[in-house]
């Protein structure tokens, strides 16, 4: 891979992943840092990672840092979210947003992420497989299983109401 390439790479690449970072941790911070740590692994293999297999690679180790991410940090709550969550709530209408990002944080890691990318980021399933590294067949069932599981969670009257 060029240097052009990498570029190009970050212009065409860095938003995508940094939305599917965003939606999978729910942290602006966080989903920063595994975008950059990404494009650094990337460029530490810049020589062994061929110009069109950079997609690929990125989401593949974007999904790998947010797994890390998610293990170490299922141990512990900022205390900042637990206060904003207490300042915010209100009798009124739901927050449809806050629903659908507690929703997903039900699912397991590998669930939530085959499911924003097949649903928040339109990947194909054969590229879903390819990135996270799993067959085909198991990612047409943890897609299944994470949207029936989000369905049976939203589907609550009382989360919605």
């Amino acid at each position: 891979m060029t240097v052009a390439e990498y570029n190009a790479a970050v212009d065409a690449y860095a938003d995508g992943l940094y939305r599917f970072a965003l939606k999978h941790l729910r942290d602006e911070d966080l989903a920063k840092d595994v975008v950059q740590e990404s494009f650094t692994r990337l460029w530490a293999r810049v020589d062994q990672v061929e110009g069109a297999k950079a997609k690929s690679y990125l989401f593949t180790t974007a999904h790998h840092v947010m797994v890390d991410e998610v293990r170490k940090g299922s141990r512990t709550r900022p205390m900042e979210a637990h206060h904003e969550a207490i300042r915010h709530t209100s009798p009124s209408q739901p927050d449809l947003k806050r629903v659908l990002e507690e929703a997903l944080a039900t699912l397991p890691a590998i669930q939530r992420s085959v499911v924003l990318l097949r649903d928040l980021e339109g990947y194909a399933y054969e590229e879903i497989a390819e990135l996270t590294g799993l067959n085909l067949s198991q990612v047409k069932v943890y897609i299944y299983r994470g949207r029936t599981a989000l369905k049976a969670y939203i589907g609550q009257l009382d989360l919605v109401v």
